[in-house]
């Protein structure tokens, strides 16, 4: 395969049509365009020496991505950030990449910890064995050395840092304890004693070892969420030229309005508009719904959803990080990232556990050497070593970032952990009517005119005012006109009043469309009332169907105990009408924009939780207001941007998933708190020897660092259960 010098596209030589040589070298071209531009530079703009000329693809420009740098950033403390690999200032944690990606580098730190696991290992059984013997004193020093010395070294380094940062954490105690055991053992191998602490120091430090390995590992396993989104995203896309040839060119290269081919059981690559054709796109990789929607001419597609039958051309309209896929990607990586205000209460303990630690190791080294000097050294690293305020930092952190990666894939964005934890107290939804209970494409089923007025003189004129507007109502009119192809007239001095409608002058009359509140007449019934200087003259009546989703969804939220609200602009009859065919609690009809945010203010002083879905400008304020604000994914992107949770679909299913997805984390942040906890408020008094006087019973050092060990990998492991959770659809 040739390249094309011009675009960089590939070209079969064997098929080629444009062809250029030039000094005995034959090139070859994707299309006429190309093969003029390349003939029409000559060689003199081939790179000096070479012979060849340069490809000049045209720079495309895109937003930068935040989600491609390469930031490190400690899972424990999000606040870390660094440009560079490195350790946690604060925890001691290694740094991990800010955001997954698909580029599978290598891990350092694993493959370090790796080596030195391995090495201790074989080291540490001999010493271990010889320990239990209470054999060759010199050769247990000989092996224990280099694993405490060379294997545990970033332990020491790290616990060296948090006491020069006045941030003591794990690694000063495992530090203290490791060091304590190693440098006692040493003095007293030089004073010829027997009461040896290699072995606990040396199979201590490789059981830590072991668990740093288990705990990197499955921290990598936290960013597959990212990574199956990131691996969503075509390499290439054929384009369609001007002159109808087509070839691949990669995605960086494909700028807006580029016609974009995309054939059966290929991605789409980018998002934007069909504009020949019909196919059929899975889109459950994006939205989580599983059946594939049917797309032809004017539909919106998404970049990375998949064709499954048939071949259409669409028009990129957003490329690069402006892409549904890009934000996604950024939404998560952001919200992954955000603390919980669950993780406080953690975080509290943690700033006084290892200070606690350390003084009951100090007092538990006191007693012991008053009652039985042979095990004061022993429990006081005991106790040193079992306690493990990583169990307690990493509760709530991991179970946020599989969450929220769970909830990405089902169609669900969430922008903070706060409104994920929030969503799972939340007992009263706030819902628009149009597009969000129905499908928010009204058509217009009946035009009822008064005497002495024609009906489609009438609809054109309304048409004309209605034209310019972006409520579903005026759409619908304006569709209606085109589909009886009633001439749309030309209108003028158009005005809109928000949640009542809209006035103008067609051909010099003065027309107004509107709700009750417009005309002034509160018995004038449903529809859309017109009045031609000034007189009655029409009621067009719309219907705007019920989406097939709705019912079963607002049923799922009734089970959960939550009081739904329809808070809608319609006339009350409309809006009674829907909410007693759906079994909705409570309607607010006849609302104006601004008066939506004062029904959120309102519920909230009853004392409830408020989430507030919306899809529209005029909804903003209500969703920047309610505890958890609701984006519908089709809606404006003003409303996305004031919203906490945003749901792709655009559907109150996603809402329900958003639910079970907050209680499940929930349930799993309770479930690692407890163990963690528990674990340290039993590990510790029993390493110090409480259970001595009662049962005669010392808890071993090297029991002490397997407990340690894996009690951060069994809250690793539990959050990683949350990638199971079956979300209701």
């Amino acid at each position: 395969m040739a390249i094309d010098p011009i675009c960089g596209m590939t070209v079969d030589e064997s098929t080629a049509k444009w062809t250029s040589t030039i000094g005995g070298e034959t090139f070859y071209f994707c299309n006429p365009g190309c093969k003029a531009k390349f003939e029409a530079q000559g060689t003199g703009h081939g790179e000096q020496g070479t012979g060849h000329v340069v490809a000049t693809v045209p720079p495309v420009t895109h937003h930068p991505s935040p989600v491609l740098s390469s930031e490190y950033t400690c899972p424990m403390h999000p606040e870390v950030v660094r440009d560079e690999p490195g350790i946690c200032p604060i925890c001691g944690m290694a740094l991990e990449p800010r955001v997954a990606t698909l580029e599978s580098k290598p891990n350092e730190e694993l493959i370090d910890m790796q080596r030195r696991l391995v090495v201790s290992a074989v080291l540490a059984v001999p010493v271990l064995v010889l320990g239990m013997m209470m054999r060759a004193p010199w050769v247990q020093f000989a092996l224990a050395t280099p694993v405490v010395l060379w294997g545990g070294w970033p332990f020491f380094v790290r616990g060296w840092a948090s006491i020069v940062a006045r941030r003591l954490n794990m690694f000063t105690l495992i530090a203290m304890g490791t060091g304590v055991a190693y440098v006692y053992s040493v003095a007293a191998i030089f004073m010829r004693r027997m009461d040896l602490y290699f072995e606990p120091a040396a199979v201590i430090t490789t059981l830590v070892l072991l668990g740093q390995v288990l705990e990197l590992r499955a921290r990598e396993r936290t960013g597959d969420a990212i990574r199956a989104l990131l691996g969503l995203a075509p390499k290439t896309a054929r384009v369609v030229f001007d002159d109808g040839t087509e070839g691949d060119v990669g995605v960086d290269q494909i700028h807006a309005g580029m016609k974009l081919r995309v054939r059966p059981g290929e991605r789409v690559p980018v998002d934007g508009v069909v504009v020949d054709g019909h196919a059929s796109i899975d889109e459950s990789m994006i939205t989580g719904e599983p059946m594939p929607v049917e797309k032809e001419n004017g539909a919106r597609v998404t970049g990375g959803t998949v064709n499954a039958t048939g071949s259409i051309v669409m028009r990129a309209e957003r490329v690069g990080a402006d892409t549904l896929l890009a934000q996604i990607v950024r939404m998560v990586a952001d919200a992954q990232r955000s603390r919980a205000p669950i993780q406080r209460l953690a975080d509290v303990v943690s700033a006084w556990f290892v200070p606690i630690v350390i003084a009951v190791a100090v007092v538990t080294f006191a007693i012991w050497f008053r009652v039985s000097p042979a095990h004061a050294l022993v429990n006081a690293v005991a106790v040193l070593i079992i306690a493990c305020p990583c169990a307690l930092g990493l509760a709530t952190p991991m179970s946020v970032m599989v969450a929220t990666g769970k909830g990405a894939t089902a169609g669900v964005l969430i922008k903070n952990a706060q409104a994920l934890e929030l969503l799972a107290s939340v007992d009263t939804v706030v819902v628009d009517k149009t597009g969000t209970l129905t499908e928010g494409k009204p058509k217009v089923v009946a035009i009822n005119t008064q005497p002495g007025f024609d009906e489609a003189r009438v609809l054109g004129m309304v048409a004309g005012i209605e034209r310019a507007s972006e409520h579903p109502l005026a759409a619908a009119i304006v569709a209606a006109a085109e589909e009886r192809k009633v001439p749309i007239g030309r209108a003028e001095n158009v005005k809109t009043i928000p949640g009542k409608g809209v006035t103008g002058s067609v051909g010099g009359y003065e027309i107004a469309a509107g709700n009750r509140a417009l005309i002034g007449d509160a018995a004038a019934g449903e529809g859309i009332f017109v009045t031609i200087d000034g007189k009655p003259a029409a009621r067009i009546v719309v219907a705007d169907p019920i989406k097939a989703t709705t019912a079963d969804a607002l049923r799922a939220l009734h089970e959960r105990g939550i009081t739904v609200v329809m808070a809608t602009g319609d006339a009350r009859a409309t809006a009674m009408k829907v909410a007693n065919q759906l079994g909705i609690d409570r309607v607010e009809a006849e609302v104006l924009p601004a008066d939506k945010e004062a029904i959120v203010r309102r519920l909230q002083s009853e004392d409830r939780k408020v989430a507030m879905a919306g899809d529209g400008v005029n909804d903003a304020p209500a969703l920047s207001r309610a505890d958890v604000g609701i984006a519908m994914g089709t809606g404006t992107d003003v409303a996305i941007e004031s919203a906490d949770v945003t749901l792709v679909k655009g559907d109150l299913g996603g809402i329900v998933r958003a639910r079970v997805l907050s209680e499940a984390m929930m349930r799993n942040i309770r479930q690692n708190l407890f163990f963690a906890f528990v674990y340290n408020i039993l590990g510790v008094p029993i390493a110090a020897g409480l259970l001595y006087p009662f049962f005669g019973l010392l808890l071993s050092p090297m029991i002490a660092s397997a407990a340690m060990t894996f009690s951060s990998v069994t809250v690793i492991a539990n959050a990683l259960r949350l990638r199971r959770v079956q979300l209701a659809r």
